[in-house]
């Protein structure tokens, strides 16, 4: 099998190719999981997100993990030995090329949790094979990417779950049914933010060979041929273009999805205009952003984005959160707890929101529940918690946010044909220029 039959045919639809990738269709080729029989599960990507995932989804009765894939052995190499090995399982598949782990019959569901330039093309591959997904976020590096991975999920039916785990945690789920309550009247404006200053500066390195155990024209796949340099790989790859969007998406992915998730939006913004740059450290070797402050038109509502790279103290002493600012109250979601502040006096009367007083967030089972849910949906072929249409709304905010940071302007959306209006240069940014037989068309 080679690449020139892995082929993403059009934004709008799954994947397709001139020679089919896989022999079987979805249907075929997919087993159906009883409520008793385990869910077999594959690692794409053994990084340390991926790793992690793995290690929960073991702890979910009934699960076993028969493929691992990394295009660096070592990560592979440390998944099996340090989580696999000591559950005396064995994986059947142990590879750097992860159309082996979607090939296997002995693979149910896959976890991709690769550098975002995979991601696509991991999901909607593997949504092809018959394969559910549970796919870490952000959805994808484009817009275009997301719609083809929401359009293979229908087309295939498959279940794909995205890894925004707050969905899932009911102290969240209390957020959610207290702005349906009304309490905060009219919502008006939203602020997320993320500030982290764990995030270090990375000092320029020269280019230099991959490790022995890296196959680096995999790890690169359908982004451009560039020489191996440190920075631009394991974890630091996010804060370059061509296989990250910075902390807009990375972080974005979660308060953005939390914010619209919250209060019930499925509308995609009207535009989007985003100023920042390289103000903490102009000089080290990040591409993207470290200061940013996006802004959003909702129907109804605005939204601001805020992050900062090294710095950690956010609106409300906050290192990442949400606030919702309604007529008569504003909710403030922290990473340890929410509370709602009464708003002042509003043409001589006094709001009838009473102030909550901060309630804790239990978060620490939140993944957990996550990926109980994922596999509790490959069982029961209910939609998941994080749906791949809702990730790809709240990711539209975040790209649109890139894009018009990129271009220096302000961008307009046009929801329905999902395209940018009247902007030739920022509509290039929808879609990746993939490398070789690699294609999004």
């Amino acid at each position: 099998m080679n690449r020139r039959g892995f082929v993403i045919s059009g934004v709008g639809t799954a994947v397709a190719a001139s020679r089919p990738a896989f022999s079987q269709t979805a249907a075929s080729n997919a087993r159906v999981v009883g409520a008793n029989e385990r869910v077999r599960v594959g690692l794409i990507g053994c990084g340390g997100r991926g790793s992690a995932d793995l290690k929960t989804f073991l702890g979910v009765p009934g699960t076993e993990c028969t493929a691992l894939c990394d295009p660096d052995q070592a990560r592979s190499a440390r998944a099996l030995k340090t989580i696999v090995e000591p559950l005396s399982q064995r994986p059947g598949v142990v590879t750097g090329d992860f159309r082996r782990v979607l090939e296997s019959k002995d693979v149910d569901a896959v976890i991709v949790a690769t550098p975002d330039h995979w991601h696509a093309l991991a999901a909607t591959l593997a949504c092809q094979a018959g394969k559910d997904v549970y796919l870490e976020k952000p959805l994808s590096l484009t817009i275009a990417e997301g719609r083809a991975v929401v359009s293979a999920a229908e087309r295939y039916n498959r279940i794909v779950q995205v890894g925004n785990q707050r969905r899932s945690a009911p102290d969240y789920a209390a957020v959610k049914e207290y702005i349906a309550s009304g309490k905060l009247g009219r919502i008006r404006f939203v602020r997320a933010w993320a500030y982290l200053d764990w995030v270090r500066w990375i000092p320029p390195v020269a280019d230099s060979n991959p490790p022995d155990s890296v196959d680096y024209d995999m790890w690169l796949g359908p982004a451009p041929k560039r020489a191996f340099n440190q920075n631009r790989f394991h974890f630091n790859w996010r804060w370059f273009w061509n296989y990250g969007n910075g902390l807009i998406t990375d972080w974005g992915a979660h308060m953005i999805d939390l914010s619209l998730w919250t209060m019930g939006v499925a509308d995609a913004p009207l535009s989007a205009a985003a100023i920042g740059g390289k103000r903490g450290d102009p000089g080290d070797a990040m591409e993207t952003p470290d200061t940013l402050h996006t802004m959003w038109e909702y129907p109804g509502f605005t939204m601001i984005w805020e992050h900062a790279i090294g710095i950690g103290r956010g609106p409300e002493a906050c290192e990442h959160g949400v606030e919702i600012h309604g007529n008569d109250g504003v909710l403030v979601i922290g990473a340890s707890g929410w509370r709602v502040y009464s708003e002042t006096r509003n043409h001589g009367a006094v709001h009838a929101t009473e102030a909550v007083s901060a309630t804790p967030i239990k978060g620490a089972d939140m993944t957990d529940r996550h990926h109980q849910n994922f596999v509790d949906c490959i069982r029961s072929r209910q939609k998941p918690n994080s749906p791949v249409e809702a990730a790809h709304r709240a990711m539209l905010a975040c790209h649109l946010g890139s894009i018009s940071y990129r271009t220096g302007r302000q961008v307009r959306w046009d929801a329905g044909k999902e395209t940018i209006t009247g902007d030739a240069e920022a509509q290039r940014y929808l879609s990746p220029n993939y490398r070789g037989d690699w294609k999004l068309a």
